[in-house]
């Protein structure tokens, strides 16, 4: 698969990695003064100029400098679609057109293209015109809203749910799509946005209004549908329990040795405590004070009650499963020497993605690509 790719920062450059992962050939084509912009985000990193941001998005592609105002760079990218299977762009809506690199425009060149669109809001609709970002798609889903403490103000989920979905579900897209190319030859335009990604992370806060007809609320770590399911504090931490059926319930009094509590009137049953969650968990955390979090997890799960620590980055990077699930891998780079990226996720026994190519310096390919050099190619 040849895949195109105009897109920069974080969605779309996610769903292009995830294709070049797998062995799609990606051609990150930047603009002119700086390339992706995340090339300079968080400062200079190491040795060269591009930054972090970028590292963590951009193996396994190709690079090349258009200047797609201008003639030359038109005619770059025409030579460059014409044999490929995937554009991949996140323009806001309107841009493509007016730069004349649309759908419309590429299908004319290449009529079995592929053409995928990540945006804010999606390019019809009341919000097309609006710019969208993860924040922003997170407030507007739904996410914030049911996210963090009943009373607490409203918080974004820590990770990027709305860019990294919605490249995420742009891939699915792409690969969907190149199945039925395969099939019949047929090309098609795909679309998705920041927005419909983390509304479509929603099923269970949509499907609860749906069902009680009541908005979902900011529930914590706790679980809309079953407890004791959260994160509980230990002596010298925090650590998660799911014990979220009778069976488990049950399981846990007797690791916590409280088995009194398993037909307390109070919370015999699992909508008694739903009913009474802040009482349960006072219950359970004032066993669960007198000692340290290694110590439950261990003796928590010899007791069958799914749980587990919770971890900070530095402990999550070097823990020993994270290791030998091969999720933290390191790739030679030219400049830097060695750069530090996350594994896959994902595991094929036939066809495993694999770290074939350095994120790319700017315009490292475009004697390769284009047979010229450009102004911001490395020396």
């Amino acid at each position: 698969m040849k895949v195109v790719d105009l897109t920069q920062v974080m969605a779309g450059p996610f769903c292009t990695m995830l294709l070049a992962d797998f062995g799609a050939d990606v051609i990150k084509v930047e603009p002119p003064g700086g390339g992706d912009q995340t090339r300079h985000s968080w400062g200079r990193s190491g040795k060269g100029e591009d930054g972090p941001a970028f590292f963590a998005l951009n193996r396994n592609k190709r690079s090349v400098v258009l200047d797609l105002r201008s003639e030359q760079g038109l005619a770059d990218f025409r030579a460059l679609v014409a044999d490929a299977d995937v554009v991949v762009e996140n323009f806001r809506p309107g841009v493509t057109t007016r730069l004349g690199i649309d759908y419309e425009s590429v299908t004319k060149i290449n009529p079995s293209i592929i053409y995928a669109s990540i945006s804010g809001f999606g390019s019809t609709g009341p919000y097309a015109d609006r710019p969208g970002y993860d924040l922003i798609a997170q407030g507007m889903s739904g996410v914030m809203g049911v996210t963090g403490h009943p009373d607490a103000p409203p918080a974004k989920a820590g990770v990027p749910v709305a860019d990294l979905g919605s490249g995420l579900f742009c891939a699915y897209g792409i690969v969907t799509a190149y199945v039925h190319k395969l099939r019949t030859g047929e090309g098609q335009r795909i679309e998705t946005s920041l927005f419909e990604a983390a509304l479509g992370f929603t099923v269970w806060e949509a499907t609860e209004y749906w069902a009680s007809g009541e908005v979902p609320a900011r529930t914590g770590s706790s679980h809309r549908m079953s407890a004791p399911y959260q994160a509980f504090r230990t002596r010298d931490g925090w650590m998660t329990i799911g014990a979220n059926n009778q069976r488990l319930w049950g399981f846990l009094c007797a690791a916590l040795e409280r088995p009194e509590l398993e037909n307390d009137e109070r919370f015999a049953t699992n909508p008694l405590r739903m009913k009474r969650k802040k009482e349960l968990a006072d219950e359970i955390e004032s066993v669960l004070i007198e000692n340290d979090t290694a110590y439950w997890v261990d003796r928590l799960l010899a007791g069958g009650v799914p749980c587990g620590p919770i971890l900070a980055y530095d402990e999550v990077l070097r823990d020993p499963h994270t290791r030998h699930r091969e999720m933290v891998q390191s790739i030679p780079h030219p400049v830097e020497g060695e750069v530090q990226t996350l594994g896959f996720p994902v595991k094929m026994s036939r066809t495993p993605a694999a770290a074939r190519r350095h994120p790319p310096l700017l315009g490292e390919h475009q004697q390769e690509l284009l047979g010229s050099e450009s102004s911001e190619s490395p020396a």
